[in-house]
């Protein structure tokens, strides 16, 4: 699975303007359905499901990075958008420091093993410290995309 097959590229939020985690999370959720890969009549109820996920137990999982996600019957394939925080977002990561990008996935509920390889697809570049760090300082949506096909692009997958 490439990065650049599950992110909706005009869903990318390089800055986000939210300085809250609940607000990122809707804000992305916004951008998916402003660009047609969710119904814009189901953003309030999709964020309201990766927030109760959320409390559930954080998707902040350190150094920076967070990957809220939710499976739901309301999209047919993987859906992401990125967006990134220059100021950080308070998201009770693991390691207590704040987030400064965000990958939010929603994926279909009756297809776990799509949901699988796209959190195995994310996480497995968020684990690499020059990406994250290339991410982090990314200013422009179309900066973040470049990243992502390279990404894509040394992992293989292009």
């Amino acid at each position: 699975m490439k990065l650049r097959e599950i992110v909706v590229e005009k869903a990318i939020i390089a800055p986000l303007k939210a300085t809250k985690r609940d607000e990122a999370i809707k804000e992305l959720v916004d951008s998916l359905a402003r660009n047609g890969a969710v119904k814009p009549a189901l953003v309030e109820e999709l964020s309201k499901a990766v927030i109760k996920r959320e409390k559930k137990g954080s998707t902040g999982f350190g150094h920076g990075v967070a990957a809220p996600h939710v499976k739901t019957l309301e999209v047919q394939r993987v859906f992401a958008a990125v967006g990134i925080a220059p100021g950080g977002l308070e998201f009770q990561a693991l390691d207590r420091q704040p987030v400064h990008v965000v990958f939010l996935l929603l994926s279909p509920e009756e297809r776990p093993e799509e949901h699988i390889d796209a959190m195995e697809c994310i996480f497995g570049v968020l684990t690499q410290d020059k990406f994250r760090r290339f991410l982090r300082q990314a200013k422009t949506p179309a900066e973040v995309w470049g990243l992502l096909e390279e990404a894509d692009a040394a992992s293989g997958t292009a």
